[in-house]
């Protein structure tokens, strides 16, 4: 659900960050020396401390008792206690931001790609971990790869500590299999003929669901056409108007009207519109759940939403398929913790994350509760959320780790069979893996990347789901992205991306 959140501010936050951050210190470097660490480098736990945290979500009704639990825990380990604030939904888009120029003394909060992390970081909201990150967290730093390192490190300085767990950049359709089971269908999910052979069925069956999930966001089906033919956005995440060819040794950035596949895509959306397989009028639809709660058949998504689904709703027998064709990890910092610039106990904050990333019952504690009251497990190891309307999961991502992070009860099989098959297909510097340390800096363009974002929305949208003219609109989006700044956002781009490709190579 937080992906489909963030599409709708992400360019609120954007503006808000080039107003917010004017006057935050650099000299995050100095802070460090300066902090209340021991003169050994051991941590000193002498005097109990409050820790700060901060999180983007809504704060669950039982979060209090899960607090005071893993409260008990943590003040027997390192004498500390951890407060987390909670910034809502509806309001992190202006208010997160703010939490860097405010001079808000706190100590930890929850960090991503898709919340800038590297434009907050060379601004200075976040503490340097280079004397402090292997020293107090060295069991979290040990267990992390070379690729995350490389992701978490800003101008040759570590700023954040990345997520352990691995997550992939497959995206396909999930799909319901109960309303074809009389149909004659073959059950073949590896192409678009595919998609569209199973969307006629739903179409002709009467049954009044919806064939295919669009709504207000956005149709995912012209990110999915991108990565089914191979392509990589160059900012790492979906809804991009830049990509780039991975498999080339000198990749040049491009948009979708230079892209010589992009007629055949909008050729497809327009027939996929004729024949109804979504609302005239889905870019002004909010139900970002219609596959979920049973008004639609089919949704473009991750196994991890697959997952989610399948376990929520066995009668409609969910099924998968991965389509795109160069699998890689996710950037290890769409999920990071960071130290606050302010933060006046970084050694303790960064002896509380190595407990709860490297520890399965400081972690359970933290991420899942109290085992028999907000969470049971079963002979598997799985979890279930009791009481769903007063226990979530944290919202602190950044805290799961492959070897901890605890699948939910009913997970289907073929999860895990995925993974494995990813698992087996990634190599570091090949392909789109490659690229998923490259991080773009949009400090220097940000009205104009804003700007392009804005224009994408308003005349690509549309496009792809076949509501204008194919020619016509394609002239007036690439007339509007040029308007809108898009050749300084490529050059822009197109520099920090062959710098880093030149990085690679020394």
């Amino acid at each position: 659900m937080r992906n489909l959140k963030r599409l709708f501010s992400m360019l609120l936050v954007m503006v808000m960050l080039s107003v917010s951050l004017a006057g935050c210190s650099k000299n995050t470097k100095k802070e460090v020396k300066e902090s209340n660490k021991s003169e050994t480098g051991e941590l000193d736990t002498s005097k109990e401390v409050e820790l700060v945290m901060y999180v983007v979500s809504d704060e669950p009704a039982g979060q209090a008792e899960i607090n005071e639990n893993f409260n008990k825990l943590l003040k027997e380990k390192i004498n500390a206690t951890l407060k987390i604030n909670w910034i809502g939904w509806a309001e992190y888009a202006t208010r997160y931001p703010l939490l860097y120029s405010s001079g808000e003394e706190f100590d930890i909060a929850y960090c991503a790609t898709w919340l800038n992390f590297a434009s907050l970081a060379k601004k200075g909201a976040f503490m340097n971990l280079d004397d402090l990150w292997a020293t107090y967290a060295p069991d979290n730093f040990a267990k992390q790869s070379e690729t995350a390192k490389q992701q978490a490190t800003i101008d040759g300085s570590y700023y954040c500590v990345p997520t352990l767990y691995a997550s992939y950049s497959d995206y396909g359709p999930i799909y319901r299999t109960d309303i074809t089971e009389n149909s004659g269908w073959d059950g073949e999910m590896k192409t678009f003929e595919d998609i569209e052979e199973y969307l006629d069925i739903v179409a002709a069956g009467g049954s009044g669901i919806e064939p295919l999930d669009i709504f207000s966001s956005g149709s995912e089906v012209d990110d999915l056409w991108m990565y089914n033919n191979g392509q990589y956005a160059i900012k790492g995440s979906t809804n991009d108007f830049l990509f780039i060819d991975p498999s080339v040794e000198k990749p040049e950035l491009y948009t979708y009207y230079e892209y010589d596949k992009t007629n055949e895509f909008l050729e497809i959306m327009k027939r996929w519109n004729e024949k109804g397989f979504y609302s005239k009028s889905a870019l002004a639809d909010t139900d970002s759940d219609k596959v979920r709660n049973g008004k639609a058949a089919l949704r473009v998504k991750s196994v991890d939403t697959y997952e989610g689904y399948a376990i929520e709703h066995p009668e409609y027998k969910f099924k998968y398929s991965n389509f795109t064709a160069d699998v890689s990890n996710m950037a290890f910092t769409q999920d990071a913790m960071v130290i606050s610039s302010t933060s006046k106990n970084p050694e303790r904050a960064l002896a509380l994350w190595n407990l709860i990333t490297t520890d399965q019952d400081m972690y359970d504690a933290f991420y899942h509760g109290i085992l028999g009251v907000s969470y049971e497990l079963n002979e598997k190891g799985q979890y279930t959320t009791l009481d769903p309307n007063k226990y979530s999961a944290s919202a602190m991502w950044a805290a799961r780790s492959t070897g901890l992070t605890r699948e939910r009860a009913g997970t289907p099989e073929e999860v895990s069979a995925y993974k494995k098959e990813w698992n087996d297909h990634i190599q570091d510097g090949v392909g789109s893996q490659k690229y998923r340390s490259f991080v773009i800096d949009t400090s220097s363009i940000e009205s104009e990347y804003a700007a392009c974002q804005s224009v994408h929305q308003q005349y690509w949208w549309p496009l792809e789901l076949g509501y204008t003219d194919i020619e016509k609109g394609l002239a007036e989006y690439k007339t509007n992205m040029e308007a809108a700044g898009i050749e300084k956002v490529r050059e822009v781009i197109q520099g920090q991306l062959d710098e880093y490709l030149a990085g690679l190579s020394q």
